[in-house]
């Protein structure tokens, strides 16, 4: 718990441009608050005549914690003010203008406090944020096939808003508190030291017991911040899939999964809400319980005459004040609780390792001259069942080899293999015969492009989304890039042309544009090497037709691997893999692989591809 702990304060390095200040601010307020109630005993004693003695004092007293500093300053004050006739409404107008500074100054410097600790929380959380999502972004693609995303997005908003608590109480915790519980004591011990040393014994018993409550809240807030994770992914997937869900008619299955996890998540947060609402009453009733002895106890020292009555009540005042820090320094400990469970799933993401990790020597891609080699590669996703077996075939530069074959061979496996998403578990891929391993996966990944069939676009302009691999290409180099994927004349009827927002997704552009546009983006790129993966078998004839003509285009004078179902879209490749359960079956040409009869010619076949 301790390492998370000063792991998160971390995140609001340097930690002294906050501290420092926050520890003069807390310093001061706590002075001039503790000022406040030690001004009950003079108010007390000038308005009811008892023990208040005027003597003209025409010099500045000096500073001490003793018991007759503050008359002598009044009585400084007065003289300075009012001369060294005496009058009971000149003191009482004095020690309102002082206890209204007082109180001011006091406000003030809390202000001042509370300024610097907002100031600490936002820009922590801002850091907070930042490091997350750079971690998230930057793992590989592995690590997200074991993660939910609204679990992930649950940990970079919720559980960043819980930490920024715990951070921030930091400086209360260390300062604040501290202050005012020992400006309450030095007063209290001024006023009786009988009374005092009851209150130092009282105090601890009071954390003792608050602690044993707020300490069970560790594992709970845990399992809350979990169930929100769970609950944002419901939401996540149920939103995403809102044409699934209504088509197979699942809006009860949704919502009845959906309010499960939110009781779920309710029932912890009231359990853990008792359990801090427990706090502060108990402190209450303790506080108030001690008062009353300290009534009996501080009545008879009154009747003794070893205390006065305004002493008594100043007194009584102050530890009724004494109370409200220790109950906040109870309570900051609890949110620091529950911001290290939060913390712990935070670092879960960030310490999580890439499997993919560029080598200590690797070195840049500028391209390759003679051929991509793939020799026995071997892989499996999970350890559990391999999903290429010993595959081994060339892709020369400036050809266009086509991988075809039944779903689930592992076609589009062998792609992100090239792409260096997963690495393989045995055999190796060679760019002019040098390993995949051996480069910088941004320099390889920068000469490729891919065209998927699940078109990816953002919730932005159709020029943002064109230049996401090139953001500082000029307006007549996207338009030209548009024209060569045909998709410029339905830009320029958009509404606003290239400034058009497409909505999440692209989702007011059909299938055949979101795929245009994402060729465009291929071509804007100028890829040396291009990957497409069933680029058009979710469109109709029309869009295909349109799709097909730009994506001939793009193949111009490029390596190009073709993945396909419709083989109509490969005929003119210069090679085609035959790729069934994870091995090649059968390579050729179009024509060769009909004449052979085997498995090409049956998928053709029913293709009635001729």
């Amino acid at each position: 718990m301790f390492k998370t702990y000063i792991r998160l304060l971390g995140f609001a390095k340097p930690l002294s441009r906050y501290a420092v200040p926050y520890f003069f601010f807390a310093a001061l307020h706590a002075l001039f608050n503790t000022f406040n109630y030690a001004m009950i005993i003079p108010i007390l004693n000038s308005m009811f005549s008892e023990g208040f003695s005027f003597t003209p004092v025409y010099e500045m007293p000096a500073l001490s914690f003793n018991g007759e500093v503050l008359q002598l300053w009044l009585n400084y004050f007065y003289t300075t003010i009012f001369g060294t006739e005496w009058r009971i409404t000149n003191v009482l107008v004095l020690l309102a203008v002082i206890l209204i500074a007082m109180n001011l100054l006091s406000n003030l410097f809390r202000y001042l406090g509370g300024y610097t600790v907002e100031n600490m929380r936002v820009t922590t959380v801002q850091r907070m944020r930042n490091a997350m999502f750079d971690c998230v972004i930057g793992k590989d693609v592995g690590y997200f096939g074991g993660q939910r995303k609204g679990d992930i997005i649950s940990r970079i908003t919720s559980d960043v808003m819980v930490v920024q608590f715990c951070i921030t109480n930091t400086l209360q915790v260390a300062f604040r508190e501290p202050f005012l519980i020992i400006g309450y004591l030095v007063l209290m011990l001024n006023i009786s030291w009988q009374l005092a040393l009851f209150s130092v014994l009282f105090l601890p018993m009071v954390g003792f017991i608050i602690g044993n409550i707020v300490k069970k809240l560790r594992r709970p807030a845990s399992k809350s911040q979990q169930r929100m994770g769970d609950l944002v992914s419901v939401l996540d997937e149920s939103l995403g899939g809102i044409k699934i869900v209504k088509t197979y008619t699942a809006t009860e299955y949704i919502k009845d999964k959906f309010h499960a996890l939110n009781k779920s998540l309710s029932d912890t947060l009231l359990w853990m809400a008792r359990r801090q609402q427990l706090a502060s009453p108990m402190s209450e009733f303790l506080g108030i319980t001690a008062v009353a002895i300290i009534l009996v106890f501080g009545g008879s020292l009154v009747m003794k005459g070893s205390l006065s009555a305004a002493g008594f009540i100043a007194f009584i005042a102050a530890f009724s004040q004494i109370t409200r820090p220790v109950r906040a320094f109870i309570d900051q400990f609890a949110n620091i609780n529950q911001g290290v469970a939060a913390g712990e799933r935070i670092f879960a993401i960030i310490d999580a390792e890439n499997e993919i990790k560029d080598a200590p020597d690797a070195e840049e891609f500028k391209g390759f001259n003679d051929k991509i080699e793939f020799r026995n590669v071997h892989f499996s996703y999970d350890e559990s069942r391999e999903i290429i077996h010993g595959v081994s075939f060339e892709v020369r530069k400036g050809e266009t080899v086509a991988l075809v074959g039944p779903s689930g061979g592992g076609k589009s496996t062998l792609s992100e293999l090239m792409e260096r998403f997963y690495d393989t578990d045995s055999g190796d891929i060679l760019f002019d015969g040098k390993s995949i391993r051996s480069f910088k996966q941004d320099s390889l990944r920068a000469t490729m492009s891919l065209v998927s069939q699940e078109t990816v676009l953002f919730n932005d302009t159709i020029r943002n989304n064109i230049a996401l691999g090139r953001i500082d290409a000029t307006d007549d180099e996207i338009v030209a890039a548009c024209k060569v994927a045909n998709a410029h004349n339905f830009i320029s009827e958009s509404p606003e042309g290239y400034n058009t927002n497409i909505g999440d997704r692209g989702a007011k552009l059909s299938g055949g544009q979101r795929q245009r546009l994402s060729i465009a983006r291929a071509v804007l790129k100028n890829p040396e090497f291009l990957i497409l993966d069933e680029a058009t078998s979710a469109l109709d004839t029309e869009s295909e037709k349109l799709v097909q003509d730009a994506l001939t285009n793009l193949l111009k004078g490029r390596t190009s691997i073709v993945i396909a179902h419709r083989l109509s879209t490969i005929m003119n490749a210069d090679r085609i893999f035959v790729i069934d359960d994870g091995r090649i079956v059968e390579e050729g040409k179009h024509d060769e692989l009909l004449a052979k009869g085997g498995v090409y010619a049956k998928l053709v076949e029913l293709q009635s591809v001729k």
